[in-house]
């Protein structure tokens, strides 16, 4: 079959409905999230946004319909979260917050632990539930998967009985906080079951229902951009589950945690290239109507329409990869991660230099706080530092799979998905 990247007419409709709900819901949100001071006073700002997500059934896309969801592609999604990033970031990054802490459950849950933890999310729709991936511990996150104990992931899950009690401090869980600084309604959480043992053999998954006695919301970061999304710091204090919560066994957890980060890296992925279309079209709006002393407007000066011309080429090749990615997660049932991590990486650096070189287009007007570019470069900033670390995790994702003896150079491009030929 031959490659194509036409869209179908139900990804047309896909796109144009979420370009439609970002102009009605978003844009008047963008600027207003900015102008509050306070950290969570600016999510509960995204409130309403996000139950008319849910309205619009944004919110159960990423849910397999056998359990209730819209069962969307991930290549659906990205066209979705393209048009919803371009206007504004925040309430997509929650959505996306859900997904990452379902997508444990949703890929390598068991039928039983699909139908227990899936439901209440594939039929909330006011958006009332979130998720929320407990991965960071307070100390790091860089080296969650070493094999080098006691180092390594500090969150402790001992078994008692046919229980498992966990104990840890998490921070950077976005959505941690519930909508009332209560906790999520659901977490998954990122832990060893033996602090003696390395992460081959002990790390693990479990899934925490938020109501659970002994978990604490201590604290809601403030941050540079992304001040819409609750990024929270939450303890886990002799959080009692039964034993059938963990996804899989005790060592499965770095498969598991690569699964649901390749599932974000595509999707980051979109997000950035939505941000860097805004970014573009601001410019490119400036270089068309703006003289600035001259004859005519500065677009018919080579120096602009060249520097305009590198970023469009650069927003054309990072929705490329991203599709690629995307596609690739399609196809192999979500085990793909070779293109996802490259789009992560690759998007999420190139977000952050395509902003600023839109601003030199516009020059000094560019850096006044009232101008959409302030926001833009906040919020850009952070790609490559959120989601698994482009230097700390994800770089050194790939540089595994190099060192594998049967690494092929060409796998991604065949399009098999697989560690060897």
């Amino acid at each position: 079959m031959a490659i194509d990247f036409s869209l179908s007419e139900t990804q047309r409709e896909i796109q144009a409905s979420a370009a439609d709900f970002a102009a009605r819901f978003l844009a008047p949100l963008a600027a207003k999230i900015d102008q509050i001071p306070d950290a969570w006073e600016s999510f509960l700002a995204t409130r309403e946004a996000y139950r008319e997500m849910a309205h619009a059934g944004f919110t159960r896309a990423f849910i397999p319909e056998a359990y209730g969801g819209l069962g969307f592609s991930m290549v659906d999604f990205a066209i979705a979260s393209e048009e919803l990033a371009r206007v504004e970031l925040n309430v997509p990054t929650t959505l996306l917050g859900t997904g990452l802490g379902l997508q444990p459950i949703i890929q390598l849950g068991t039928h039983e632990q699909k139908e227990r933890f899936l439901s209440d999310f594939a039929a909330d729709e006011e958006g009332d539930l979130l998720a929320s991936f407990a991965f960071t511990d307070v100390a790091g996150g860089a080296n969650y998967d070493t094999n080098l104990a006691p180092a390594g992931i500090q969150t402790i899950a001992r078994r008692e009985g046919d229980q498992w009690v966990i104990n840890g401090q998490k921070h950077y869980t976005t959505n941690g906080t519930g909508w009332d600084k209560k906790g999520a309604h659901l977490y998954t959480v990122v832990c060893r079951t033996d602090k003696n043992k390395g992460a081959d053999e002990s790390l693990a998954v479990i899934v925490v229902p938020g109501n659970t006695p002994g978990i604490e919301v201590v604290s809601v970061y403030d941050k540079i951009g992304h001040r819409g999304v609750a990024t929270p710091a939450v303890n886990f204090t002799d959080v009692c589950v039964p034993i059938d919560n963990m996804i899989g066994q005790a060592g499965d957890g770095k498969a598991i945690t690569s699964r649901a980060f390749s599932w974000t890296g595509g999707l980051i992925g979109a997000a950035c290239v939505g941000v860097m279309r805004a970014a573009f079209e601001h410019a490119l709006e400036f270089a068309r109507t703006e003289k600035r002393l001259g004859a005519v407007p500065v677009i018919e000066y080579q120096n602009v329409g060249f520097m305009l011309t590198d970023i469009k080429m650069n927003i054309e090749a990072a929705r490329y990869l991203t599709w690629k990615a995307c596609h690739d997660l399609d196809a192999s049932g979500g085990s793909s991660e070779e293109t996802a991590i490259m789009a992560k990486i690759y998007c999420s650096e190139l977000a952050v230099k395509t902003v600023y070189d839109a601003m030199q287009v516009v020059g000094v007007e560019s850096y006044i706080k009232d101008a959409p570019f302030d926001r833009l470069m906040r919020d850009a900033m952070v790609f490559p530092l959120y989601d698994g670390g482009n230097r700390g995790i994800r770089r050194r994702q790939i540089h595994e799979m190099m060192k594998s003896p049967d690494y092929d150079s060409m796998r991604a491009a065949h399009g098999r998905y697989g560690s060897g030929k």
